[in-house]
């Protein structure tokens, strides 16, 4: 089942989930976070409508993505891109070359699925991509 997304979410851009806050709820957040459990706490805190972290390798007892879990618990969507398609600690690389390797079961109701870019799971959601081919 996919969900209807019924208004447009902001995209939030940032190399740290920790710089959401409150007015992000709803947004789509593309972080250039690992997606441990320290991670998934501002996640919640902020509640987007889809977090994307990176899967830093997954790491022991998938430490890397232990998030995904515990947000799925709390109602939101969550998924993970390749620490080997996208540099840790930058989400514009997240946005521009993130191939998600791990979601949890919301945001493959939202439409995103493992080997999708993320480009491709924000357009389905609805989020505007920005042009960065222009400066100034």
């Amino acid at each position: 089942m996919t969900m209807t997304i019924l208004t447009r979410p902001a995209l939030r851009i940032v190399d740290s989930i920790t710089e959401l806050s409150d007015s992000d709820q709803g947004c789509i957040a593309v972080s250039g976070s690992h997606g441990g459990l320290s991670s998934g706490r501002y996640a919640i805190a902020a509640r987007p409508l889809l977090s994307v972290f990176n899967d830093a390798g997954v790491g022991k007892n998938q430490a890397g993505i232990a998030a995904l879990t515990t947000l799925q618990e709390e109602g939101l969507a969550a998924c993970a891109v390749s620490h080997s398609s996208a540099c840790i600690g930058q989400a514009d690389s997240t946005l521009r070359y993130g191939i998600v390797s791990h979601i949890n079961p919301l945001a493959a109701a939202l439409g995103c699925a493992p080997g999708m870019s993320v480009l491709a799971c924000v357009e389905r959601l609805g989020g505007a991509i920005p042009d960065r081919s222009r400066s100034g």
